[in-house]
């Protein structure tokens, strides 16, 4: 018997039983459709939460703190220094490692205006490898990057990155500490309701960074003129110092600091060992080997948006769970439905089997033609299984605009896990059902089917052609 035989075969015995069909078919649906809708709100809010983690920091870095008084394996003090930051570059999967500095044992401030008038002090400077800063996922609004290399003692000019609202750091010095007028701040307005603009324009003033030691009769002082060749962007997400700091090389801060203690005669201060190193890591998917693998450098003290986004990830996964295995119990009624059908079919066709094990045909080819029926009435369920699905994930998509449509409002942001769709999705989407779930159901709804039938089956092969035959 030809397949294309077998195939019309069981096509016809679908049909002669319609309803039968019909009922059978609609447990299949069901059981899919729970599947993929339960899915799809799993794949839904795991992009939620990923897209809440990445407000809040990049899910890719590393950020290794200082572990204080640590031996490591070769026996001597574990320092998370430039050594450090060089060995976790070396790393497979790191395209970048440095750490962000802001000198507060440092004396110094940044001068601009006429005779100095305006002034902005030491915490308004950032040191950053500037070679890190692109591959961390810093974004320029303008200009160009620093220079990457090594920090000149003898030059007069230090290159910087500037922020937006650097400007607003600055207070007026012959303003009194009293005086409302003595600093002017991001967000004010005038008498005519127009924005105050800052003291310093920092594109276009000249501002001076100078560092000081002693007393004010017998101060000692350097000086460096301030370039600014490039606006870094504002992202909150990488540091606070983003929106109004100024941004140093670390090279050049490490050789301010180091001209500082030479002035102030400072001998005890610890300059080369850092509170924090950031690691950036090529995929999200590499985060924990990298992090293992610092680990067995000796740095134990790490942390990572991953660490956070697994927490959440379990919580998604016990409630899928829970709700897969509701609808893995209407997979398991479909399936003993499919079973039940079938083995009807066979008493009801006990003349037909004989007859055609009477004329030659192979066990084989009747055991075929029960399986694709079987394998049939699952690819079916299967196929409106999913269309279904496809149509209630629009529902839900867009079941904040139907409701408006009708004058109504729901809040969707307790649905599956709590306030994470509030939180962190910025889509409002609730499912999402990509390609390959639709083509996986398919598949698994077909293998249901064909499972299903093996047991019925294997019963019609093993009748007796004879018994068949007399069968009424």
């Amino acid at each position: 018997m030809k397949i294309s035989d077998e195939i019309a075969l069981s096509a016809r015995n679908l049909t002669r039983r319609k309803g039968r069909t019909a009922l059978t078919l609609i447990g299949v649906v069901i059981g899919t459709c729970m599947v993929v809708l339960m899915i799809s709100l799993g794949i839904a809010q795991t992009q939620a939460n990923d897209e809440m983690l990445q407000s809040w920091g990049d899910l890719t870095q590393i950020q290794v703190y200082s572990s204080g008084n640590v031996v490591g394996a070769d026996g001597k003090a574990l320092r998370l220094d430039d050594a450090a930051i060089e060995t976790f570059k070396q790393m497979n999967h790191v395209v970048a490692a440095t750490t962000y500095v802001t000198p507060y044992n440092l004396q110094a401030n940044i001068t601009a205006g006429r005779n100095d008038r305006y002034v902005a002090d030491q915490y308004s400077l950032t040191g950053v490898d500037p070679a890190a800063m692109e591959p961390m996922g810093f974004a320029l609004a303008s200009g160009r990057w620093p220079d990457t290399g090594p920090a000149n003692s003898k030059a007069k000019t230090l290159q910087v990155l500037v922020s937006d609202s650097l400007g607003y750091s600055f207070w007026d010095s012959r303003r009194s500490a009293n005086s409302p007028k003595r600093y002017r701040l991001e967000g004010d307005v005038d008498a005519l309701g127009n924005p105050v603009e800052p003291f310093v324009d920092v594109d276009e003033d000249k501002m001076t960074l100078t560092i000081y030691a002693g007393e004010e009769g017998d101060r000692k002082t350097q000086s460096w003129e301030l370039e600014v060749v490039g606006h870094l962007q504002a992202d909150y997400s990488k540091g606070w110092w983003t929106q109004s700091n100024l941004v140093l090389r670390i090279q050049d801060l490490k050789m301010l600091e180091t001209a500082y203690n030479k002035m102030a005669k400072n001998t005890q201060t610890d300059t080369e060992t850092y509170q924090i190193v950031y690691v950036k890591v090529d995929d999200l998917e590499n985060v924990e080997t990298v992090e293992d693998a610092i680990h067995e450098l000796g740095f134990t003290s790490t942390y990572s948006m991953n660490q956070q986004r697994e927490e959440m990830q379990k919580q998604v996964m016990r409630s899928q769970m829970i709700f897969g295995g509701v609808a893995a119990v209407s997979l398991l009624v479909a399936a003993i439905n499919i079973i039940n059908t079938m083995t009807m079919a066979i008493y009801e066709r006990t003349r037909e089997i004989g007859v055609m094990k009477v004329l030659g045909c192979e066990l084989g080819n009747i055991r075929t033609m029960f399986l694709l029926e079987s394998s049939c009435i699952g690819f079916l369920g299967g196929v409106v299984g999913v269309a279904i699905s496809v149509g209630a994930s629009f529902v839900l998509n867009h079941l904040t605009a139907i409701f408006a449509a009708f004058g109504q409002s729901v809040d969707l942001s307790g649905l599956m896990g709590g306030n994470y769709y509030a939180m962190g999705s910025t889509t409002g989407v609730i499912s999402i059902i990509p390609p390959w779930l639709m083509l996986a159901a398919l598949v698994f709804a077909t293998l249901v089917g064909l499972v299903s039938g093996i047991l019925p089956a294997n019963r019609a092969v093993k009748i007796s052609a004879l018994e068949a035959i007399r069968h009424d």
